[in-house]
């Protein structure tokens, strides 16, 4: 009967053991930030969803539109993205202008151009004219950047702003 007594003690402790909570506290947490509209482009910056509601959002607001055409899995994508988010003068012109990135590949044969490739920065003004005028510095992919082209389109989005006022 002892031994029976024993035994049954030990199971119940282990099991208690094994089911307790551990309450150490963690050395290394990790954070996941939430996955926003700007998908790292400029977390601050106001973003929309949807071509649709980007084309809407130009033409009510009087604003260009900026469609950044990229891929998650792509590192001239990735490397675009990191130097627009850290270039402060884009930052701070993008409040001007109506933003959307997309990682497809959209259906609107206007932005198409010279092809389908990422990264592809492509403007449309608020009459919902594609600005195939305002490309980047590439004859084969007109309107991608590499992360050295930052301030051509930095200056692309001047222009687009300038184009505005004098042409609408």
């Amino acid at each position: 009967m002892k031994t029976a007594l024993k035994s049954v003690v030990l199971v119940i402790v282990t099991t208690s053991l094994s089911l307790a909570k551990d309450e150490t506290p963690k050395t290394k947490t990790e954070t996941v930030k939430p996955q926003t509209l700007s998908r790292g482009w400029g977390d601050n910056l106001d973003w929309v969803q949807t071509y649709e509601e980007a084309l809407f959002k130009a033409k009510s607001g009087n604003k260009p539109l900026i469609v950044i055409n990229h891929r998650e899995d792509c590192p001239h994508s990735q490397a675009l993205k990191k130097a627009f988010a850290e270039h402060k003068g884009i930052q701070k012109l993008a409040d001007r202008f109506v933003l959307l990135n997309v990682i497809y590949d959209p259906t609107d044969k206007n932005l198409a151009l010279d092809g389908q490739y990422v990264p592809k920065i492509v403007f449309v003004d608020p009459s919902l004219v594609v600005r195939a005028d305002i490309p980047g510095k590439y004859s084969n992919h007109r309107y991608t950047y590499e992360p050295e082209d930052i301030d051509l389109l930095f200056e692309n989005m001047k222009k687009a702003q300038t184009l505005l006022k004098t042409e609408l």
